[in-house]
């Protein structure tokens, strides 16, 4: 059974830093892509950052330059490192995979859709 267990997160005051980690089991982080998505109170799923089984990156512009997405694959987990959080960034963060029997993406996405695995997510909650 595929796991994917999120931690990390927590309360900063804006323009702190954070490093969210997510820890694979059953499922290899260099196989497919994976993903970082949030979700405030009353609003949508949306996509932050993913990277491809080849490396390449693709981030939401709400975030672009301000955090990184990148993996470890001796320790089999996928971070995110953000830094310059703002209020605006408060949100439950959830670490999601593409199914392992599901093709290659050519490009990376932040389409939740297109992933099959989802953790059950760690709260990062910025103050003004």
């Amino acid at each position: 059974q595929v796991q994917l267990v999120e931690s990390g997160g927590g309360s900063v005051q804006s323009g702190g830093s954070l490093r969210l980690s997510c820890a694979a089991s059953e499922y290899t982080v260099s196989s497919r892509s994976m993903g970082w998505f949030r979700q405030a109170p009353g609003n949508e799923r949306e996509g932050v950052a993913a990277i491809n089984r080849d490396g390449r990156t693709t981030y939401a512009d709400s975030v672009k330059g301000r955090f990184t997405i990148s993996r470890d694959n001796s320790k089999n987990t996928l971070y995110l490192q953000m830094n310059s959080l703002k209020p605006e960034d408060t949100a439950m963060y959830y670490c999601a995979a593409r199914g392992r029997n599901r093709g290659l993406l050519i490009f990376p996405t932040l389409a939740p859709g297109l992933y099959n695995y989802w953790g059950q997510g760690t709260q990062v909650t910025v103050s003004s």
